[in-house]
């Protein structure tokens, strides 16, 4: 019999491998990644994981008994919180890395250079498309220093008030897009009617317009087809420029690597998060900064980062986030238990709580010193949490859109998740579905269960490879073209 045991205040365990285990002679099956009892727990009793409450006994459970959708139930938290207890001084790096990276005219810097085709509205969506699309890689062989063309299309921009949360989130990400290091010229288009105005955008937000930051309209130009010429027309002329930019050696200070997962199981909690958070700690020592976001997947695990808050306003942020998260999903007959998928529960995770409690790892151990709402320039260094859905493609959109230059994203059931313009590497959380999808994994953290392997080495594999990657390297969903079509801005409020 193989199993994990997370804390000596648990009250369960973790199975390694499929085993057969039961009380009174009734024999069950407890498949792999699932928990079973370690005593008797009472019905109602609260039941241990990572020495926190991940729910209650739904029923008397028996030592050795399997434990899981079936006799554990969810509550949500009430929680007593605690902030600035938990400081742990940053360990100063024993030496200073660097990578190769694109210096912008703004100082920050790049880890790739592309051409962004960003709309405004869903109506001008075949338009972008068709003018990247023309960018082929026959005809940007001449510009080697140029990643691509990309569209960056949604299905919103019109139908929506013309203030709130919705338009702000929307404008944010556009505004982010645009300015994000990785995107060296852009080309917004709009249909002209919309709600979205592109000419609102570059008002609020101070966007100059010039040979690398152009705009247009299908009603202005005269109609899809003459929309379509012109803009291949606007790229054509951006493309020596931004071919002018060149890698230079940049310090790891520069990178801001958004913290993400997606298709989670219950080894996330185990290996590949906590050595992603081990990476983070790594980055942090060396000035740079790591984004956490998915709100619906850190609630019950909160009190932990408010703890790490540097001050009582970044922790109240971040209550302040939750409890608007309850509040939307009581509105709209919900509950925050919603939240872990059915692949998320065969893969052996029961509540929100335990999903939470394990994706929080990746937040590694430094201090919290900033907390910002979705798609909201992060200007803090060090580890920081920026609010978002659990959705992945909408929750990367928004850390990409906060200044993210590279994404790392860990799955237990195998995500083929990919990003544009900020490169995703992906980390396994165990060996065997690694093995199943080598083409879509860059790290197995894994080998920490089938290989020994310390929590230590796996983070600082994927520390590594971030500035790999940063420095041009390809992750594996990058070279499989991934990133096209996971540009999903939160859409928030009614569609009118």
């Amino acid at each position: 019999m193989k199993t994990v045991r997370l804390s000596d205040a648990d009250n369960v365990v973790t199975a390694i491998t499929a085993l057969e285990t039961g009380a009174d002679g009734a024999i069950q099956l407890i498949p792999r990644g699932h928990k079973m009892a370690t005593q008797d727990i009472a019905k109602g009793a609260p039941v241990y994981k990572y020495a926190q409450v991940i729910g209650y006994a739904a029923e008397d459970i028996a030592k050795g008994a399997h434990v899981h959708t079936h006799n554990l139930e969810f509550r949500n938290v009430d929680t007593e919180y605690e902030f600035g207890t938990n400081l742990r001084p940053v360990a100063p790096a024993t030496r200073q890395d660097s990578f190769m990276g694109y210096r912008r005219a703004t100082g920050r810097v790049g880890t790739r250079n592309y051409i962004a085709v960003l709309t405004s509205v869903n109506c001008s969506a075949t338009a972008a498309r068709m003018i990247a699309n023309h960018f082929t890689d026959e005809k940007l062989a001449e510009y080697p220093n140029v990643d691509g063309v990309v569209a960056f299309v949604h299905g919103t921009g019109c139908g929506m008030a013309g203030s709130g949360d919705g338009f702000e989130a929307l404008q944010r990400v556009m505004w982010g897009y645009a300015k994000n290091p990785n995107v060296g010229a852009v080309l917004m288009a709009g249909l002209g009617c919309e709600m979205n105005q592109i000419d609102w955008l570059v008002e609020a937000y101070g966007l100059q317009p010039g040979p690398l930051f152009q705009s247009m309209n299908i009603q202005d130009v005269g109609g899809l087809r003459k929309t379509v010429e012109l803009g291949i027309k606007k790229i054509e002329a951006m493309l020596p420029l931004v071919n002018q930019a060149t890698r230079t050696e940049c310090p790891a200070s520069e990178l801001m690597v958004a913290l993400q997962c997606g298709g989670s199981d219950a080894w996330s909690g185990i290996t590949a998060n906590p050595a992603v958070g081990y990476a983070c700690d790594l980055l942090v020592a060396q000035g740079g900064t790591g984004v956490l976001a998915e709100t619906p997947e850190i609630y019950g695990a909160e009190h932990l980062l408010t703890a790490r808050a540097v001050d009582r306003a970044t922790g109240d942020k971040l209550i302040g986030l939750i409890k608007w998260w309850e509040d939307y999903t009581a509105r709209n007959k919900g509950s925050m238990d919603n939240n872990p998928s059915p692949g998320n529960k065969k893969g052996g995770l029961t509540t929100i709580l335990e999903k939470s409690l394990g994706a929080a790892a990746k937040g590694g151990t430094t201090p919290l010193t900033g907390v910002y709402k979705y798609a909201e320039p992060v200007t803090a260094r060090g580890f920081t949490f920026m609010d978002s859905p659990g959705y992945d493609p909408a929750s990367v959109t928004g850390q990409i859109a906060s200044g993210c230059n590279l994404v790392c994203f860990t799955t237990g059931r195998g995500s083929a998740f990919g990003a544009k313009p900020s490169p995703s590497m992906k980390v396994a959380t165990n060996t065997e579905m690694y093995n199943r999808m080598t083409e879509d994994m860059d790290i197995n953290a894994g080998t920490m269960l089938s290989d020994g392997k310390s929590l230590e080495e796996v983070g600082r594999e994927i520390y590594d490879m971030w500035l790999r990657m940063a420095s041009g390297e390809k992750s594996k969903s990058e070279a499989q073209g991934l990133g096209d079509f996971e540009f999903v801005p939160w859409q928030i409020g009614a569609v009118m």
